[in-house]
């Protein structure tokens, strides 16, 4: 959005623009809105930035739009250190010393990522001053690469669930629409990288929590194979289906920040593959033709019960992997429910247990005690009853679980071998992105997550609703690289990310302001006028209005708009889903804003996605009814 926008239709074109538009201007200030780690590093490289420079904008960003603006609230703590840190690199760079392709270059971690110089609180007030000894393994790497860490991100409490929401850090929200959660439990991470607050984020994913927030924040995700990244320093909820990954608005920077964090650590015995294994390399496999000859199978186990909008969108993604050359056939599992039952691990009592020994001058030793004090999210307490109620790992249950993952992997990993597949497909998550406050149906999450093996989340496509959906490519173990490749292709048929509305690129620094005009309907002696106020950072449309003359005309003055829309109907018992097209000449009333005998009255209308659309394309109105069955309509610009 450009100084002196005065229209309603060009503010909202604007901020969907202004990224682009910014990071192509020659100027001294880069733009970070959706930059890849490529457009950062040659900024650099030309001088035409500094980590310093590229740091403020990002800390920008987070004081404009995480506790002001949309109030996303995705960020626990800003690193105090991060201008200091990124000022060290700069020196290096100038002394000829870069480390790699994240010298200099912001990055953020959820906050169950240990740093030795920083509280790690797991979102959970019972570790709001929990400080480390040293530094998670991934974060040594990306320290050690060069990366500046500006911050950590909220998250569902403690890792247990898919909202993120916590006692510690509280509600964080999706930038696509402030009234939904973001996925979890890594959140905070995918919101922040979705709204530009760094260049990539790290979460970690012990079922869904690095994939859910990729597929609600219009991101790639990559759940690595388990033992590929360390666990080490990351607070526990299942030793087992536990692990880190990065979350990245293209697969190129997720292949850099696997190159530099992927690999053996002597501290986590899972990792142990990975020290007579060849390195793998991501960067070097990224192929635009990845997926000519590969073949997909369709894992139609988790296209059931999935929202009919969801499922045409990751179909027709499914068509565009044919279209680039792969052969895709339909991979039907009879007996999957009973294959899926007792496979998930609940380890979280003892493995929490044993990481606070880690943690000098622990603040609490158990869960236990968390639930004795009372420091929780009330949403957690029937959850965490539940996980203190678990008996030792060495019990014939967990035992059982264990036996079942190994059976579950193997006729995974069996299927692949004998359809001859490099990936299976399915919805990340096959329903939307619930209200806040809601609990989220529809996970795919527990066929890599209870097996081991590696899933990559990608943009798809968005609803008419203007929400994300996110498609998921499943690998076998260790064939992380591959899936990345395959990501890579079919995000070179036509990217399918598009940033977030509520987030655009800064001005001189700070948020766009709200564009303000004021509207008159006039009919036959019966003036009124309407001044209106859109906040595209809030998705808010404020408004004022009054009668100026011809009161007693007046029966109603409402904001209507235009548009189609092409739907699937739900399927009923007795009526199959159906395909349902609404024309584009459709108008509807969105809000009303006077009735008959008032003269004045102000109010607050939430934009959705179609509201926001019609601005854009001028079919956004006001309308004027007068007592005689006349109508008056204004286009609002």
């Amino acid at each position: 959005m450009r100084k002196g926008t005065t229209s309603l239709c060009r503010a909202l074109l604007g901020v969907a623009a202004s990224a682009s538009l910014a990071a192509a201007q020659p100027t001294a200030r880069v733009e970070v809105t959706e930059a890849t780690v490529a457009d950062l590093q040659e900024a650099m490289t030309r001088g035409r930035a500094t980590s310093v420079s590229i740091t403020r904008a990002y800390l920008a960003r987070i004081a404009a739009y995480d506790h002001a603006g949309p109030q996303l609230n995705a960020i626990i703590r800003v690193n105090p250190r991060a201008l200091q840190d990124a000022a060290a690199r700069d020196a290096e760079r100038k002394a000829g010393k870069v480390r790699g392709p994240l010298h200099g270059i912001p990055v953020l971690v959820k906050d169950n990522f240990d740093t030795g110089d920083m509280p790690t609180t797991a979102g959970s007030l019972a570790l709001a001053n929990s400080q480390p000894a040293r530094d998670a393994d991934v974060v040594r790497r990306l320290r050690e690469a060069g990366a500046v860490l500006i911050a950590k991100a909220n998250m569902h409490e403690l890792a247990a669930g898919i909202t993120s929401v916590s006692a510690f850090g509280g509600q964080t929200r999706n930038p696509y629409d402030l009234l939904r959660c973001p996925g979890g439990s890594s959140g905070g991470t995918g919101a922040a990288v979705a709204a530009s607050y760094a260049a990539i984020g790290w979460g970690s994913d012990t079922c869904g929590s690095i994939r859910i927030p990729s597929a609600f924040g219009s991101l790639f995700g990559l759940r690595p194979s388990t033992g590929v990244v360390s666990r080490t320093g990351i607070v526990p909820l299942s030793h087992t289906q536990d692990t880190g990954g990065p979350l990245a608005r293209t697969v190129a920077d997720l292949a850099i920040a696997m190159d530099l964090t992927a690999g053996y650590d002597s501290a986590d015995v899972a990792t142990r593959p990975m020290q007579t294994r060849e390195p793998m390399r991501f960067q070097a496999a990224l192929d635009v033709n990845a997926l000519k000859g590969a073949r997909i199978g369709v894992f139609a186990p988790y296209f059931r019960d999935t929202d009919p909008e969801i499922a045409d969108t990751v179909r027709a993604a499914i068509e565009v992997m044919k279209q680039r050359g792969a052969t895709v056939v339909e991979v039907a599992v009879a007996d999957f429910d009973s294959l899926i039952v007792r496979t998930s691990a609940n380890e979280f009592k003892y493995d929490f247990i044993a990481y606070m020994k880690t943690v000098p001058n622990a603040p609490v030793k158990s869960l236990r005690e968390i639930l004795d004090r009372g420091l929780y999210d009330k949403f957690q307490e029937p959850r965490y009853i539940a996980a203190d109620t678990v008996s030792g790992p060495d019990t014939k249950e967990h035992q059982e679980v264990m036996a079942r993952q190994a059976v579950l992997r193997a006729r995974i990993e069996a299927l692949f071998d004998s359809l001859q597949l490099d990936a299976m497909v399915y919805p990340t998550i096959r329903q939307r992105p619930v209200l806040i406050g809601e609990a989220q149906p529809g996970s795919t999450c527990q066929v890599a997550a209870q097996s081991g093996l590696p899933a990559v989340s990608m943009p798809a496509g968005f609803l008419h609703d203007g929400l994300p959906v996110g498609i998921e490519l499943l690998g076998k173990r260790f064939t992380d690289v591959r899936l990345v490749a395959l990501a890579f292709s079919f995000e070179a048929a036509a990217p399918r990310r598009r940033a977030p509305t509520t987030t655009p690129a800064l001005v001189a620094g700070r948020a766009p302001r709200p564009t303000v005009k004021t509207l008159t309907v006039t009919d036959a002696g019966t003036v009124v006028q309407a001044r209106v106020e859109l906040d595209a950072v809030r998705n808010e449309l404020r408004w004022q209005a009054r009668v100026v003359a011809g009161a007693p005309n007046v029966s109603a003055l409402v904001f209507r708009r235009r548009g189609g829309r092409v739907f699937t109907s739900v399927a009923t018992a007795t009526v199959p889903a159906q395909r349902v097209v609404v024309p584009d000449s459709a108008q509807r009333v969105v809000a009303r804003l006077l009735g008959p005998e008032m003269r004045t009255a102000s109010g607050t209308l939430t934009l959705t996605h179609a509201d926001r659309s019609a601005l854009a394309a001028g079919t956004f109105t006001l309308a004027l009814y007068t007592a005689k069955n006349r109508q008056t309509e204004i286009t609002v610009r």
